[in-house]
């Protein structure tokens, strides 16, 4: 298989700590690259615009109100929120989520949890973890979906049998099978139709080409009856 592009990450300006430890966790991820850290919460649409990333972290207690959520998934569709909050329930973290954040992470969320959901998150889907819930939802509900149950989600939304999934991720059927109770235990589903009929996350749009840079004025004049038409996004 072809190896996959890094997931670009801007990072908000978070806590001390927080940022310590997420900086050295992300850092130690190949598979990852920081374009942004410490971004003051009055230029997050202006470096999102600069470096397109694919997520973006913040730390939900330093936004103006819940509904930045919404502006910032509005204004910057192809770039995925990843929240920081503490004490949420479950109904704050479903309005997130439903406000465009792919993901609720609270601080005691582990390693592990909070890479796996910027892995997802990169790739439209939306995850909530035990950590993003406070104590009374907290009962025996089973942690994220793993990046290879991610890839093999995707795959099957879009309809692909257990066979096509094995060969596109290069993985046994078996294993493939494996992958899948687990996703519809996790998931809360029974059979791969009621997997399909769940709500499907918004594409990610790609990034809208940069504006073409003038020429000098000469050759602008000489090239005038030949004018591009502009790009459409």
């Amino acid at each position: 298989m072809p190896a996959r592009s890094p997931i670009t990450v801007a990072i908000a300006r978070l806590d001390d700590l927080l940022a310590l430890g997420l900086g050295a966790l992300l850092t130690d991820d190949p598979s990852v690259a920081i374009v942004a850290k410490d971004v003051a919460y009055d230029r997050l649409s202006v470096v999102v615009r600069s470096h397109h990333p694919n997520v973006l972290i913040v730390d939900a207690g330093a936004l103006r109100d819940l509904a930045q959520v919404r502006e910032l998934s509005v204004q910057h569709p192809y770039t995925r929120l990843v929240l920081f909050a503490e004490g949420l329930s479950a109904a704050e973290a479903a309005q997130l989520l439903a406000f465009g954040a792919s993901g609720c992470l609270a601080r005691a969320t582990q390693a592990r949890d909070v890479r796996n959901t910027i892995h997802l998150a990169s790739r439209g889907l939306q995850v909530t973890p035990l950590a993003a819930l406070d104590s009374s939802d907290a009962r025996a509900r089973d942690p994220l979906l793993t990046q290879r149950e991610g890839d093999v989600l995707l795959l099957l939304r879009q309809g692909q049998s257990n066979a096509q999934i094995a060969l596109t991720l290069q993985i046994g059927v078996e294993t493939v099978r494996t992958h899948a109770r687990n996703i519809y235990r996790k998931l809360g589903v029974t059979s791969r139709r009621a997997l399909v009929a769940l709500p499907a996350p918004s594409p990610i749009p790609p990034i809208p080409p940069a504006p073409p840079t003038p020429g000098p004025a000469r050759h602008r004049a000489a090239s005038g009856a030949h004018k591009r038409r502009p790009m459409h996004n």
